[in-house]
């Protein structure tokens, strides 16, 4: 029986004792794992911008890297500030006053409850009602403290990417231990990845928007703006998308009396609005990259409850990651051909 070799137990222990550290980093700080990915995105965004600085017109590194945080800041995160601040005061509002909209939802079940003579809405569900009102409120608030506090945290991770940004991509092309076609394989994937999700999600999300907003706008609907911002907001969720808007926005008509709205509001949704989603994303593929719907739906399901709101991105980054590193392990190790070629 042949022993195992000196240099074998060395790298052994070696693997071990960085995956163990790896996991203890990994736990200590998964409050930052967040901001760490929303640095990368924007460095994989901002990375060509910030060489042609240097490059092309002499920049010094600090200058550049603060250049094109400050234009990021204004042109991604600060329509977006914009249009939380528009949401939370709403829900604010109707969270302050909850016991005031909670006696005008009694009041408007209890019409119907006469009218059809059963029960909707029983005095345990108006307490639970209740009580998740009385909470909600300072959640908001808790959600918004962390938000800040992540940004912050990518901001300062995002300077670090940017200023040395060739001795991060020299130093990952050191230590993945792969060939150097597949870590530049590897490398390239992940960017396309990143670029393709970060642009293409939100830029289908906003095309929706303006597809419903259309509508909303002809018949009438109140506040079109603020139900454009939660079309924009929904159809970034996976599976049920827009119609967390549209749907809500045809039952009020139904409520109301007017069937005719409700009716042209629930068709134009569903044929128009969501058609729009796989036609614009088809033609979106074909520009940024080819990833598959199924990824993007499973991937989304997954990243939101690991990474929270940056998983939409990361999410079927993750999946589209998983099957490459099948693809680089099989062509890194193994030496049969495909029968289909």
């Amino acid at each position: 029986m042949s022993q195992i070799s000196n240099n074998t137990l060395r790298q052994v222990f070696f693997l071990l004792l960085i995956i163990l550290l790896g996991i203890i980093l990994f736990v200590q700080l998964q409050t930052f794992i967040p901001a760490l990915l929303g640095a990368y995105t924007l460095y994989v965004i901002l990375r060509k911008y910030m060489f042609i600085l240097q490059a092309r017109y002499k920049w010094k590194k600090a200058l550049a890297a603060a250049l094109l945080m400050i234009l990021s800041f204004i042109v991604i995160l600060m329509p977006i500030f914009l249009l939380i601040n528009m949401m939370s005061s709403k829900v604010a509002f109707a969270v302050q006053h909850s016991s005031e909209v909670l006696t005008a939802i009694k009041s408007y079940i209890r019409q119907y409850e006469v009218r059809y003579g059963f029960e909707l809405l029983s005095a345990e569900n108006i307490n639970k009602l209740s009580g998740w009102a009385a909470n909600t409120l300072p959640s908001i608030l808790g959600a918004t403290i962390n938000t800040v506090t992540t940004i912050a945290v990518m901001y300062f991770i995002l300077y670090f990417m940017l200023t040395d940004g060739r001795k991060m991509e020299a130093g990952f092309y050191d230590m993945v231990p792969l060939k150097d076609e597949n870590v530049l394989l590897l490398r390239t994937e992940m960017n396309s990845l990143v670029y393709s999700n970060a642009l293409g999600i939100p830029l289908i999300a906003i095309v929706q928007g303006i597809t419903g907003l259309i509508m909303y706008l002809i018949l009438g609907v109140k506040e079109p703006m603020f139900w454009f911002v939660i079309t924009c907001i929904t159809a970034m969720l996976p599976i049920v998308g827009a119609a967390l808007a549209y749907v809500p926005i045809g039952l009020l008509f139904f409520a109301n009396n007017e069937v005719t709205r409700g009716i042209v509001m629930l068709a134009y949704g569903f044929g128009v609005i969501g058609s729009v989603d796989n036609i614009f994303r088809f033609w979106l593929q074909k520009k940024l990259g080819d990833v598959h719907p199924l990824i993007t739906v499973f991937g989304v399901i997954i990243g939101l409850n690991l990474f929270g709101f940056i998983g939409l991105i990361f999410g079927p980054i993750l999946i589209s990651m998983f099957i490459l590193l099948i693809r680089i392990y099989t062509n890194e190790f193994a030496n049969r051909k495909n029968p289909a070629q």
